[in-house]
């Protein structure tokens, strides 16, 4: 078959013509001038016609020809700038209980759009994720990898989703050119998703959608620019072909280079998706490709605080950067997805999805110890890290519709399966004595050097789902129950190995009442779940420890929550109630012995509330609120808040369209985050801190029907000196620090070809 594949409108008509036909179906930004033009000769040519009504039908076709010569910009000019609106829908792809709208979740699940990531020129999944009040984002320990924290709870980028599917995302930084919608599931979801392979979102989900073509040809090309010298762009080119559209193809390349706002600071990535679908009547399928590299260089990492500090360092002038040249971390990933969906008949449909990655990543790091916090002094340490990694991951199941006497159901049943194979190795020393404020350069030493990655780990998790969804009184309520059987494998071999095999069932309780054709209330009873807690070794603290090192059954975080939505399609808001219980690990005296059990317990309660949509006409907000009280309820530091978690957020977007000048759009952004504990005595702790965001952009006809659109932004407009995050993985060790970005200018423009 010969796909006639061309970047130009006029090329693709002219290409129909000379076929003898036009394209059917598929409206362009305007109606076809020479479909148009064709069309009225056919019907002038057409035999038996009365010569009067012939000479009609001339006039008709010059008045015709008239109205084509000018092709309505108007329409173009509309429908180009609809498109960089931002948007933020409730609903989107829950697990196994397939795509379903806002209203109809017991779950509060928003989806970000990739006109949102176009305008505001996000590149890394963090930037994105910034207009969420909900979310926060930190860097892993001692390396670039983004941690986003939502209801209090890490999400690593291992446990990131790609399509519902664990396993299949880029580890630790995503390109997010790539996706057509970023989705955040706020709460506990073993049920919906299964356990994560990296044993984190237990407090909320981040799932990604593959780009695919739509019903319209696209074909477009971006160039960006970010200070201090960074420059990139991205071509994003979409067809549909073949009887009844059957058959689509969307090719995306990104990428940019150049050192960034952060002095000395490079970062260099690419990103190539190919993504295909075919359809008809009962069957659907699409593979997607692709590959991604993100490399960094002399990154500004975060400061570790040592232990008996009596204060926080102060912030650093914000474009500082105390890493040394030396330092870099370059990543690559291959990865991909096919996915079947047939329809047995109009009540039953079977589905399979299976994906896989593979990673290679390696890295010189120099993390930064302060040892005194007044002066902001303390010592460098290098490390050298290969990791290698090679996932597979599945899903299938069936989805059936049917009726008993006044109940309808939905019934979902399945299966998934991820295996995960990882081998690294590390080398590290001493780097010497530095500071925060004059770090100084200092050879790498010569003990950080390369080593071979050898097996380090192998992760199996299996599982089985079943739900059903029975709804009544026209649909008005909707009671869903069900359960998953979670089985959990991990073998370790470096170090001391060890071997932990667990299973475990998630059950799920929830309740959509629609209160009004456009509000829901909603009710989840629902759990997370993750590998259990390993037991200390034995010292000088815990000498007579019986279960030291061992692993306890798989820690199930319990979640409650109750709320309500309100979606008119244009405008959206949703309000919820939460609380989740996770359990800690406590050391308890056990007869003359010590005994290491998962009694102790951290309860994270809190409000959400999320806005989004047009207020007036022209005028567009997305943000919210999010305040939240994470502490300890049993344990060592009862009454005492987690470390890292700020006890409220805020966020507001604006977009407004200037009606006296078309095509133009200002743009603003506050983000404001409350004061973070930095150690878990609550002795230390980091100010709130706010930044403000600015911008425009300017949407206009380049030529008579390619649309283009200028982007200029200004974020951090204060330069504010903040540390943005206090999170730390371990919960017996301090925070470490990570810094707010100094002010950052960008620019861009978009045309379609």
């Amino acid at each position: 078959m010969v796909i006639p594949f061309r970047f130009s409108r006029r090329t693709v008509t002219l290409w129909c013509l000379l076929a003898g036909s036009m394209l059917t179906g598929h409206p362009v930004w305007a109606a076809g001038d020479e479909g148009r033009e064709q069309t009225a000769k056919g019907q002038m040519a057409r035999p038996g016609q009365p010569d009067g009504k012939a000479d009609i039908r001339k006039k008709s076709v010059g008045k015709d020809r008239q109205q084509a010569d000018a092709p309505p910009v108007e329409t173009i000019l509309v429908k180009a700038r609809r498109r960089e609106q931002m948007e933020v829908k409730l609903g989107g792809q829950a697990g196994v209980l397939g795509n379903k709208k806002g209203l109809d979740l017991p779950f509060n699940l928003r989806s970000y759009t990739s006109s949102m990531i176009l305008n505001q020129q996000s590149q890394t999944l963090g930037q994105v994720l910034q207009n969420d009040p909900s979310v926060r984002t930190t860097y892993g320990f001692g390396n670039f990898s983004e941690t986003f924290i939502i209801r209090g709870m890490p999400v690593y980028g291992d446990d990131v989703a790609i399509n519902g599917l664990y396993g299949i995302s880029p580890r630790q930084l995503i390109s997010p050119q790539l996706y057509d919608s970023v989705q955040v599931l706020n709460g506990a979801s073993a049920f919906i998703n299964g356990a994560a392979p990296g044993g984190t979102s237990v407090g909320g989900n981040i799932n990604l959608q593959f780009k695919h073509a739509g019903s319209e040809p696209l074909a477009r090309l971006t160039g960006d620019y970010t200070s201090r010298g960074q420059g990139g762009g991205s071509l994003d080119v979409g067809r549909r072909f073949g009887r009844d559209d059957q058959f689509g193809i969307r090719f995306n390349a990104a990428g940019m280079d150049g050192q960034t706002s952060i002095s000395g600071e490079r970062r260099h990535s690419v990103a190539l998706g190919l993504d295909t679908d075919w359809h008809n009547d009962d069957t659907r399928i699409s593979l997607d490709i692709n590959y991604q590299n993100q490399n960094v260089q002399q990154g500004r990492g975060s400061v570790v605080l040592n232990s008996g500090l009596t204060a926080v360092p102060r912030p650093t002038r914000p474009g500082r950067n105390w890493s040394q040249g030396w330092s870099y971390e370059d990543m690559h990933y291959v990865f991909g997805l096919l996915n079947v969906e047939h329809d047995l008949n109009s009540h039953v449909m079977l589905y399979g999805t299976f994906g896989g990655m593979t990673g290679h990543e390696e890295g010189n790091y120099d993390t930064v110890y302060v040892s005194d916090g007044l002066k902001g002094t303390g010592f460098g340490y290098g490390s050298y890290v290969p990791y290698q990694q090679t996932n597979e991951s599945t899903r299938g199941g069936v989805r059936a519709h049917f009726r008993t006497g006044f109940l309808k159901h939905e019934v979902n049943a399945g299966g998934s399966a991820l295996w995960s194979g990882a081998s690294t190795g590390y080398a590290g020393g001493m780097v010497g004595d530095t500071s925060l404020y004059a770090p100084g350069v200092q050879a790498k030493p010569a003990s950080v050097h390369h080593v071979s990655a050898t097996p380090a780990t192998k992760t199996q998790l299996y599982s089985l789902f079943f739900s059903d969804t029975m709804s009544f009184w026209h649909d008005r309520i909707a009671l869903t129950g069900g359960f998953r059987y979670q089985h959990i494998l991990q073998n370790s071999y470096q170090y001391t190995p060890t071997h932990y095999s667990r299973d475990a069932i998630t059950p799920v309780v929830g309740l959509v009442v629609h209160v009004a054709r456009h509000a829901s209330l909603y009710f989840n009873r629902v759990e997370g779940l993750n590998q259990g807690l390993q037991a200390p070794a034995r010292s000088s603290l815990y000498p007579n420890l019986v279960n030291a090192q061992q692993f306890l059954s798989p820690t199930r975080t319990v979640q409650y929550e109750v709320g309500g939505k309100y979606d008119i399609g244009r405008f959206s808001a949703s309000l919820a109630f939460y609380r989740l219980d996770r359990p800690t690990g406590l050391v308890e005296d056990y007869g003359t012995e010590q005994i290491f059990k998962a009694s102790g317990r951290q309860r994270n309660q809190g409000i959400e509330l999320n806005v989004n949509g047009e207020i007036i006409h022209g005028l567009r907000f997305n943000g919210g609120s999010a305040l939240i009280q994470a502490k300890q309820v049993k344990g060592d530091y009862v009454g005492n808040r987690a470390v890292g978690i700020p006890g409220y957020t805020i966020n507001g977007n604006l977009e407004y369209d200037i009606p006296f000048m078309k095509g133009l759009t200002l743009t603003g952004r506050v983000t404001h985050t409350g004061h973070q504990w930095v150690n878990v005595q609550n002795s230390l702790r980091i100010p709130n801190w706010t930044t403000y965001d600015l911008g425009a952009r300017y949407t206009f006809m380049m030529t008579p029907k390619r649309p283009m659109t200028f982007r200029f932004g200004v974020e951090n407009l204060t330069n504010s000196h903040y540390w943005a995050s206090s999170y730390t993985a371990f919960s017996s060790v301090n925070g470490y620090l990570t810094q707010g970005l100094p002010r950052t200018f960008k620019a861009s423009f978009s045309t379609d070809m």
